[in-house]
């Protein structure tokens, strides 16, 4: 190979690229518009749920219980509501997700030490966020009977708290339970994943049906140097936009970058390189444009989003399911980025994943230049 050759393929792949804003603006300002797009609108975080209130006690104890839901970040008090007709029209129309009914005896049965029973109605059709709500308020009343057993000890004259479990988490990685800090990181794998093979799966496909392909072929350039030349534009808008990603989850969503800055970056450049070759892998066999991107979609978007563990956990899907993910290069680069981001691992615990990516560039760029024939079929 000469540098030479490799040189003007780069300054012609880097004049179409200037030349036509729409691959700039897939280069750049889409995975940006993605970043904000997603990093505000996709959270798993659920509060201010919220809550309709039937309230048949209308006690200093009942007021109590309701002060500590609407006092908690998780949960929103609408309104009041003294039937159950307003109950289910409000759930009904989504005003609210769950409904409290305290019974009429609430104060007694607390004053006297037996146990009450609330009706907690939750809108189920949100499977996930009715079963993280329906923990916040076990939580809520959890706490509030606490409360309420320490005061009666208290009334009895009984001072110890002798077999009461007192529980103090402290959380790493992600004390504030944020989960924008847990996503964000693999959203950057998955944006750059999906960018870099639409990128470079026109490349190729595009010499064909433009017709200079025919050109190339006839110059002494040889296979390895046109897929190289080729790469190196879109390797630098890739690295461009790492940096902006970067940026943009520290400054613009707050999200703390615990590890190191330069195995980031190295590891990123490598699957980067993986990413890029596939694009052009994908070109080469398809020899066109629209086939191209298509494939380079379905073989990009649909794994990197449901199987690499950005959003859905992997210990959760079937086995089968879990096996296939093996197969997955998104799914070690996203446990990469959250070991950098969260948790500041370095090589001697990410090594596997590390090591996966490293030979999945070598083989799918080897398989490009291999694909590659300077002949007219």
């Amino acid at each position: 190979m000469k540098l030479q050759r490799i040189k003007a393929v780069a300054q012609k792949e880097f004049l179409h690229v200037f030349r036509d804003p729409r691959s700039l603006g897939l280069g750049i300002a889409i995975p940006m518009l993605l970043l904000f797009l997603f990093g505000y609108a996709l959270t798993l975080d659920v509060d201010k749920v919220p809550l309709i209130v039937w309230d048949q006690s209308a006690t200093h104890a009942s007021r109590e219980l309701i002060s500590r839901f609407s006092g908690s970040r998780y949960f929103t008090l609408k309104r009041y509501t003294d039937n159950y007709r307003d109950i289910e029209r409000a759930i009904d129309r989504r005003d609210a997700l769950i409904a409290l009914v305290i019974p009429a005896d609430f104060a007694r049965r607390i004053e006297t030490g037996e146990k009450v029973r609330i009706q907690a109605i939750f809108d189920g059709s949100d499977s996930n966020t009715a079963t993280i709500a329906l923990g916040y308020a076990e939580n809520v009343a959890l706490s509030y009977s606490r409360v309420v057993m320490l005061e009666q000890m208290r009334r009895q004259g009984v001072v110890s708290s002798a077999g009461l479990l007192d529980i103090r988490p402290r959380l790493w990685f992600n004390a504030d339970m944020i989960s924008r800090n847990y996503i964000f990181p693999g959203l950057i794998a998955v944006i750059m994943m999906v960018i870099a093979a639409l990128l470079t799966s026109l490349t190729v496909a595009r010499e064909w049906e433009t017709g200079t392909m025919e050109q190339l072929i006839s110059t002494p350039l040889k296979g390895p140097e046109l897929i190289i030349g080729k790469l190196i534009p879109y390797f630098t808008i890739g690295i461009i936009d790492l940096v902006l990603a970067v940026l943009v989850g520290q400054f613009a969503f707050s999200v703390p970058l615990h590890g190191s800055l330069i195995l980031l970056f190295g590891m990123s450049l490598v699957f980067l390189t993986g990413a890029l070759s596939l694009g052009i892998l994908i070109s080469i066999v398809t020899k066109n444009q629209r086939m191209a991107s298509q494939l380079a979609l379905v073989s990009t978007m649909l794994p990197a989003f449901l199987l690499s563990g950005f959003i859905f956990p992997i210990d959760n899907m079937p086995l089968v399911i879990r096996g296939v993910t093996h197969i997955i290069v998104a799914r070690y680069f996203v446990t990469i980025l959250r070991g950098i981001y969260l948790k500041d691992v370095g090589l001697d615990i990410l090594a596997g994943e590390a090591g996966f990516l490293a030979v999945f560039s070598i083989l799918v760029l080897a398989l490009a230049i291999r694909k590659f024939r300077k002949k007219i079929v």
